[in-house]
Parts: C-alpha cells; sequence; structure tokens
C-alpha cells in the first residue's frame, strides 16, 4: 500500500497543516501544491475502492482508456481507408477492453503515487470525516480509528453516478456510467440512457465495437451545452454508426422477466441486453459528517463555497465534483490549487481560469471554448462564424478520419474571436490552439497570419478564418446594399 513508503508513522492526534480528504485529481494537486510551498500534508483516501482505481476514476481516465482500446480493436478510423476491420468474439473483445483500462489506470496511479511521495505527502487509508475542531476521524479497515489535527481542511471526495431509486442497478445487466466496465462479454443490444458527455462517450465506443445502440434522452439533441451545429453534426456520424436515438423520450420502467430485461420507454417495451445508465452524479459525502461540522451541502451532495472555495466552516474548503458544474477533471485540479493558495495566502495561483476548454471523447471527439453562436447571438454579439470541414484537410484525409470540422465564432465589429468549436479526432488537443487566442483577446486574423505545419489538422484553422472573412465580406456587402436601397 502507499501508505507504507511514507516516511513515519500518522499517531492519534497528529498535526499537519493540511489534510485532504480524497485523493482523486482535486485532492492530489491540492496537496501537491501545499506540500510544495512547505506545508506539511496528509491525504486520506475514503473511497472503498483501492486507492489505485480511485485516484483515477473521478477524472474520467477509464472512458478515455476504453475508447482507444475500441479504436485500436476496431479500427474504426481506418476501415474504409484501408478496407480492414478487427473482430474479436464479445468475450475476448470485453476482455481486452477491461484488461487495456485497468492497466492505464493502473499506471496513471502510479504517477499520482510518485507524486505525492515527492512531495512527502502522508497517504492515509481509511474513512474520513471530520471531527470537531478542525480534525479527521479516519476509520481503517479493522475498525480502528486515528485522528488527524489540521490547520486546513480540503474536502475533494468527487461525485458518484446519480442512483434514481427506480432503476435497479443491483441487477446484473444494468449499469452505471462506473460499473460498466465490470460486463463479461460485449452486449449484442445496449441502452444508453442519457445524452450527456458519458452517455454520448459510451454510445460512441459500443458503436465502433459493433453493439446495437440505443440512446434515450428526455431532450431534444445530443449533448445541448454544445453548438447546435457539432450537436447535429455529431448526431449524424452516430446515427451512420448504427446508433438509434431517442429523444425527448421518458424511461417509464426498467425490469425483468423470463425473458430478460425489459425496458419500457415512452410505453413501449423494449429488450436490451444491458443498460447503462448515464445522468447526473451526486456529490460523495455519505459518511463526511458534513452537517456535524457546519459544512452545508445541497440535496444532491454539492457543497456550498465561496469564492476562495472556503465551505461554510472556517478552515474548511472544497474543491472539485464535490462543489458540482462544471464536473471537468482539469477544472477540478485548478480549484483545488486556488483554494490552498487562498487557504494558505500564497502568492502563486489567484484565481481559476475564465476561459475553459470542455472535450467529449467519443467517436470522434468534440471539443469548444468560449461562447457558441446562439450564446453570442444571445449576448447581443453581431456574430459572423467560419467553418472549415475536415474533408478538406490533407492530414486528416491521409489519417483517414476526415469527418467534421472547425467553426469559429467572431465579433463582426472588430473580428475578435469569441468562440471555437471542433468536431473531428484530436479535438480535445486542436481546442488549445483557440484557448490561447481567446486567452489574449485575440482576432480571427491570427489564424490567417499563423503558418501552420502541413499536412496537420490544425491547418483547417487558417481556412475556417478564410471561410469567416468571406462571410464577413458578404454580410458588409449586404448590410451596404439595403443601406443604398434605403
Amino acid at each position: 500500500m502507499l501508505a507504507a513508503h511514507v516516511k513515519g508513522t500518522v499517531h492519534d492526534g497528529e498535526q499537519f497543516d493540511l489534510v485532504v480528504i480524497g485523493a482523486g485529481p482535486a485532492g492530489e494537486k491540492g496537496a501537491a501544491q501545499a506540500a510544495y510551498h512547505g506545508h506539511s500534508v496528509a491525504v486520506v483516501e475514503r473511497r472503498t475502492r483501492p486507492l489505485e482505481a480511485a485516484s483515477v476514476v473521478v477524472g474520467g481516465v477509464p472512458v478515455k482508456a476504453l475508447r482507444d482500446t475500441a479504436i485500436y480493436l476496431s479500427g474504426w478510423s481506418r476501415r474504409e481507408t484501408y478496407g480492414i476491420s478487427i473482430r474479436l468474439s464479445p468475450e475476448l473483445a470485453m476482455d481486452r477492453l477491461r484488461s487495456r483500462t485497468l492497466a492505464v489506470m493502473a499506471s496513471m496511479a502510479g504517477m499520482r503515487r510518485e507524486n505525492l511521495l515527492r512531495h512527502s505527502v502522508a497517504v492515509v487509508p481509511g474513512e474520513g470525516r471530520l471531527g470537531p475542531d478542525r480534525t479527521v476521524i479516519v476509520r481503517d479497515d479493522l475498525g480502528g480509528e486515528r485522528v488527524l489535527r489540521a490547520g486546513v481542511i480540503l474536502i475533494a471526495t468527487g461525485s458518484l453516478p446519480l442512483h434514481p431509486p427506480e432503476v435497479p442497478f443491483d441487477d446484473p445487466d444494468v449499469h452505471d456510467s462506473e460499473t460498466i466496465l465490470g460486463m463479461d462479454r460485449l452486449p449484442s443490444e445496449l441502452m444508453v440512457v442519457g445524452g450527456g458527455p458519458v452517455g454520448s462517450e459510451y454510445a460512441s465506443i459500443f458503436a465502433a465495437l459493433g453493439v446495437g445502440v440505443t440512446l434515450v434522452d428526455r431532450g431534444q439533441r445530443l449533448l445541448p451545452m454544445l453548438d447546435a451545429e457539432m450537436s447535429e453534426g455529431l448526431s449524424r456520424i452516430l446515427s451512420g454508426a448504427g446508433v438509434k436515438f431517442m429523444f425527448g423520450a421518458q424511461v417509464d420502467s426498467v425490469g425483468r422477466d423470463r425473458r430478460g430485461l425489459r425496458v419500457v420507454v415512452n410505453g413501449s417495451p423494449l429488450r436490451p441486453d444491458v443498460v447503462v445508465h448515464a445522468v447526473g452524479r451526486v456529490g460523495d459525502v455519505e459518511g463526511l459528517g458534513l452537517a456535524e461540522a457546519g459544512v452545508e451541502a445541497d440535496a444532491r451532495g454539492r457543497i456550498r463555497v465561496d469564492g476562495d472555495f472556503q465551505t461554510t466552516a472556517a478552515g474548511i474548503y472544497a474543491a472539485g465534483d464535490i462543489i458540482g458544474p462544471p464536473g471537468l477533471a482539469s477544472v477540478s485540479m485548478e480549484q483545488a490549487r486556488v483554494a490552498i493558495c487562498r487557504a494558505f495566502h500564497i502568492h502563486f495561483k489567484d484565481a481559476v481560469d475564465p476561459i475553459v476548454p470542455a472535450g467529449i471523447y467519443t467517436l470522434p471527439e468534440v471539443a469548444m471554448i468560449g461562447l457558441t453562436e446562439a450564446a453570442a447571438v444571445a449576448a447581443g454579439e453581431d456574430v459572423v462564424t467560419g467553418r472549415a470541414l475536415f474533408e478538406g484537410n490533407a492530414r486528416a484525409r491521409i489519417a483517414g478520419s476526415s469527418e467534421g470540422l472547425v467553426k469559429l465564432v467572431f465579433r463582426a465589429s472588430d473580428r475578435r474571436l469569441l468562440g471555437a468549436h471542433i468536431l473531428g479526432e484530436e479535438a480535445t488537443e486542436l481546442v488549445h490552439v483557440a484557448q490561447a487566442v481567446l486567452h489574449a483577446g485575440g482576432k480571427i486574423d491570427e489564424f490567417i497570419d499563423t503558418t501552420f505545419n502541413f499536412p496537420s489538422r490544425a491547418d483547417a484553422y487558417k481556412y475556417a478564418a478564410y471561410d469567416g472573412l468571406r462571410r464577413l465580406d458578404q454580410l458588409r456587402e449586404s448590410r451596404s446594399g439595403a443601406v443604398e436601397e434605403g
């Protein structure tokens, strides 16, 4: 266990400058930030699963590893290019998916372990709860308890999949977004409930593996937080891969009879082999003793914090999924770093980046930063857009994955970039190019003036900017003509 590598032993009542509850993305980065600046730190890992898995599962690593394994096993992006695809038996395919995903999780956990050890952070396995006078009481697997005292406490226990009482998660074929890896074989028919990021990712991954996928969602389109053009484009691609969408649909019941699973959607019974329920998450607060410590949380376990990430109890901070949206590991890490800097008056990181990219690891990927076209219009901006399809991009065509586009949203008056949206492979990497321009308050001219490698996917930015300027000229001409006619 990790604790065995830590110098010294944690005794009852031992004093630390900081005690962190939770060893996920926020917990690790918060602990390292404090330790780097000379503070004594202990991290309590309270999840029941092993530390090696718990420390990465909240960061979304498993589904990303599952995605890349599915690409490799299925030849997803190169089927049409080379006329080759790989077909494994359902049992062997699931075994390969699971083993590779677990190997990646173990590797990531090792990296985090080394990071904490390098910063001399004490890791205490056990169930932690808040005690009086800024203490954390840790119960180990044998029922023993130890008390850790701290000047500052950071709660970073993350979130768990929402389990509505009407969904029978005790059924072996009904899964949430974390237990899905427990399947022993690929199903023939999979139902995904929820059209958010996780549901969309799983739908695309299993469709690539040849599974018949039905996605059910109450909304009217996939991933409603995205620019509508990206959402519609991804839906078309997934439909082409065999995903069936049921939008505006309500799951009335999930049950089992002699024939197997029976899921009633909008009054009609359906017969999937497996159901994945991926609707919502709740804060992982059970057993933390929040109320006794004076820490307020809402009905979904999301802890209330102020601008410093301090809770309603002095000296107790919270960061990451435990405080609610956006639920991005990248933001969780930054929140924890800022919380620690505020708590210890460290003049290093004063605020969380206000311009945060979002990436969704579907097949193909989707990423965005800044305003969508609709949001920019709603904000009163005079909006122009520019697009470049990857089917016209040399690097994408060489790779055999030319689906999707780059879309730029900018202000007509000064050509300032307002948002960027990408659908296509490597979208989650490409979005950072636009992030740099947005941070600088730059114009779309930046993309035109920049020399990109050729061939490269990033080169699509230049052509999206050209398209935007062409549309801007057309807009000005139409407005000028309207004025003359008037």
